[in-house]
């Protein structure tokens, strides 16, 4: 399977071509940024296509994130994912946030949980706990940052998300401490498209996956989107 990735929900734009059969990475490039992703993200998959080699009707698949994130930064990604798709008549999947930052710890087999979590601002974050193999123990939810130390429970956590060093930092000190604290501030796409290739496109819809409602309602079919 040939999958194209497109990731804008956090402080990054990036997009890469997976070759499932080799396992290779075909084309891949990612921009550090905070906002602009509007601007940048269609020149950025143009350069990843031409990387490539092969237009977009070689693909089998788009994938792309579909939060938590940034509302505008969501919008921007999956507008794109959906809009080619379309124009190129391929399936296109969505990938939440939390699961592509939970991706590389659960590719690794661990037995420790893996807390993922992404900065809510106002002393809050969005978060999800999974097994080792990715089962999940705590469903996706926004909650104040201290309900985030109730997954102590669960043993050693390795913790990964953007928002990883905010809680590593007040984890409670009669707590076992995490094992891994990786607080990278936006997904690696390689595992977006991994997530991706390996979704069931009868679940993993692309439309935003909210856990609050935005701070304004957007004039757009995007307002009609269900909200976690």
């Amino acid at each position: 399977m040939l999958v194209l990735a497109i990731d804008t929900a956090l402080d990054s734009c990036a997009a890469a071509v997976l070759d499932t059969r080799t396992r290779k990475f075909l084309a891949q490039e990612a921009l550090p940024m905070k906002r602009g992703h509007a601007e940048a993200l269609m020149p950025l998959i143009a350069r990843v296509m031409a990387q490539f080699g092969a237009g977009f009707d070689a693909l089998d698949r788009i994938a792309v994130t579909t939060g938590p994130g940034s509302f505008t930064g969501l919008r921007v990604g999956i507008s794109a994912a959906r809009g080619l798709a379309l124009a190129a008549g391929k399936e296109v999947v969505g990938l939440t946030t939390l699961t592509a930052y939970a991706a590389p710890q659960v590719s690794e087999q661990h037995d420790t949980a893996i807390l993922a979590a992404i900065d809510a601002r106002h002393d809050h974050v969005y978060y999800q706990v999974v097994t080792g193999n990715g089962s999940t123990l705590v469903n996706p939810t926004v909650a104040p940052i201290d309900e985030t130390f109730d997954a102590a429970r669960f043993g050693p956590l390795r913790i990964v998300g953007n928002a990883a060093q905010i809680i590593a930092d007040r984890w409670p000190p009669q707590a076992e401490k995490p094992v891994l604290v990786d607080p990278q501030p936006a997904p690696d796409i390689a595992w977006v498209a991994w997530g991706g290739a390996l979704a069931d496109p009868a679940s993993a819809l692309p439309k935003p996956f909210y856990l609050r409602a935005p701070d304004a309602k957007p004039k757009s079919e995007w307002a009609a989107e269900p909200r976690s």
